[in-house]
């Protein structure tokens, strides 16, 4: 359940507007139904809408008006090819993941000289400098987003896939597609830095020392969320074994907090010092969330539906590489 930002009414299955982002009931649900910031970009003073003889405008909108969606050469429209992804940045983010994905595979065949088995050390060295956030480059700055969405490997992707899957939707449920995106995004920047950062800290940098990527640092803020708006809430743990989230999310830092302290933050190929980066921010967000707004959310996820919605595992795993 969530509550309309107008009159606070509960509705079970909001709608949330593309142009503001805020939550709304059936009857807010229009844009023109509620106070939405979107409609400020309409830059049309004198109203006027597309009646096929006005010379003035262009589709219902004036030329000065188009938004990035109009100019895509695709139909972004409800009944359009990309309609799925209409305000739903939760899949959009694992469409991207999944793309960046097959990038890498591509990329990694290209850079393969032929007979070979491996890159050369060179053509590893331009992987790198694309997908993964090193330790010995943080300065390319555009790894600190790409290697948000770039993984190590098929089940590095699948297990944050699964995440970002079913708690996701949920999340941005309640914030608003906008704020989840800031999340998701900024989450997984300062779990990337932060790992790099620990690792610098702990000294003994070479060539070849494993940089940091995967979505598990965002993946983990957004369970942060949901452990404090309803701590409570059961995840079923590999399908199978309940637990309340604030116990897994309890968990993954206890685990976190070990490892750092021990010298071992990317033990066993996996980005602990992200982990715990993620899932502070998340933690920090919800707190946010809960204190600003007024949100109810289910006490279960189980997979296959029920009151709670899907539901899936925890643990995912921030990988190096």
């Amino acid at each position: 359940m969530a509550r309309c930002d107008v009159c606070g009414k509960s509705e079970s299955m909001p709608y949330n507007c593309r142009h503001c982002g805020g939550t709304y009931c059936g009857e807010h649900r229009l844009p023109e139904n509620h106070d939405c910031t979107g409609l400020q970009n309409w830059n049309d003073p004198k109203g006027v809408f597309d009646s096929g003889f006005d010379d003035s405008v262009q589709g219902g909108k004036t030329a000065e008006s188009k938004s990035l969606s109009d100019r895509i050469p695709i139909d972004t429209g409800p009944g359009g090819p990309l309609a799925y992804f209409r305000g739903n940045m939760t899949y959009t983010f694992l469409a991207v993941m999944w793309a960046t994905f097959l990038a890498q595979q591509l990329t990694a065949f290209v850079l393969t000289p032929t007979g070979s088995l491996s890159m050369t050390f060179g053509s590893y060295t331009i992987y790198r400098s694309i997908f993964v956030l090193s330790p010995q480059n943080p300065e390319f700055v555009w790894t600190w987003v790409t290697s948000i969405f770039s993984h190590g490997g098929i089940m590095h992707i699948v297990f944050n896939s699964i995440v970002i899957f079913f708690f996701g939707p949920l999340v941005e449920r309640y914030v608003g597609s906008r704020k989840f995106a800031g999340l998701f995004i900024v989450s997984g920047v300062l779990a990337g830095l932060s790992q790099i950062s620990i690792r610098l800290l702990e000294g003994g940098i070479t060539a070849t020392t494993p940089g940091v990527l995967g979505a598990s640092g965002a993946a983990l803020a957004i369970m942060g969320v949901l452990t404090i708006l309803n701590p409570n809430l059961k995840v079923y743990l590999y399908f199978i074994l309940p637990v309340p989230i604030w116990l897994l999310a309890a968990g993954t830092a206890l685990i976190s907090v070990v490892f750092i302290g021990t010298g071992s933050s990317g033990l066993g190929g996996v980005a602990h010092a992200a982990h715990l980066v993620g899932l502070l921010v998340g933690l920090g967000y919800g707190e946010y969330v809960k204190r600003t707004q007024n949100v109810n959310t289910p006490n279960q996820f189980q997979l296959g539906g029920g009151p709670g919605g899907p539901g899936g595992p925890g643990g995912p795993g921030r990988g190096r590489f």
